[in-house]
């Protein structure tokens, strides 16, 4: 099964670097080809809104790390994406990797040709951490992340977040994240 993991954070081994590595720990220790795109340091330019996708569902800027990632949205099975929480949203890194994605949308809806959800009903899981207390930047953050699910064919995800988390390194003091994120891996990849 190929997993492909997006993460969304610029901080090197932070609280959602953390979270992520504990739910790809039962894809890896499976054998399962794990395909990780750290966000922070990729040449991802911001779609420009050019219009181009929309008759023929490729993106037509091509001279960047976004090539890499379509092959592994397309060939993937299982997707998470992981993120803290800035100012009620997903952070800038995964936003423009996700509005790059216009393509997948313009191909699946414009031009009725949705990628296929291969051997195995595609799944996802998004993880998020965030230090504020409310709730409302987690659901921003979920509805984006949705929306992206649904246009690559991924019906299907399961959401944890946990609120109160800022210092990095914090989340191993919250008593249940890391088994959560975990579980919610070993499930991923076991459902059929």
């Amino acid at each position: 099964m190929k997993v492909v993991a997006f993460l969304g954070s610029p901080r090197v081994e932070g609280n959602t670097e953390l979270l992520l590595n504990e739910a790809l720990r039962p894809a890896k220790a499976g054998g399962h080809n794990v395909i990780f795109f750290r966000t922070n340091q990729m040449n991802i330019q911001p779609c420009q809104n050019c219009g181009s996708c929309e008759e023929t569902g490729e993106c037509i800027v091509r001279d960047d790390d976004m090539v890499n990632v379509y092959k592994a949205i397309r060939e993937g099975e299982r997707f998470i994406l992981a993120s803290p929480i800035f100012f009620f949203g997903l952070t800038a890194q995964i936003k423009t990797l996700i509005d790059r994605c216009q393509c997948f949308w313009c191909e699946k809806y414009l031009l009725k040709r949705p990628i296929s959800e291969g051997r195995y009903t595609r799944k996802g899981l998004l993880l998020m951490v965030g230090g504020m207390k409310m709730e409302i930047g987690f659901k921003c953050g979920e509805a984006t992340a949705k929306a992206f699910f649904r246009t690559i064919s991924v019906r299907e995800h399961k959401t944890l977040f946990y609120s109160g988390i800022d210092a990095k390194g914090a989340i191993k003091k919250h008593p249940t994240a890391l088994n959560d994120a975990y579980e919610a891996g070993k499930r991923l990849i076991l459902d059929p």
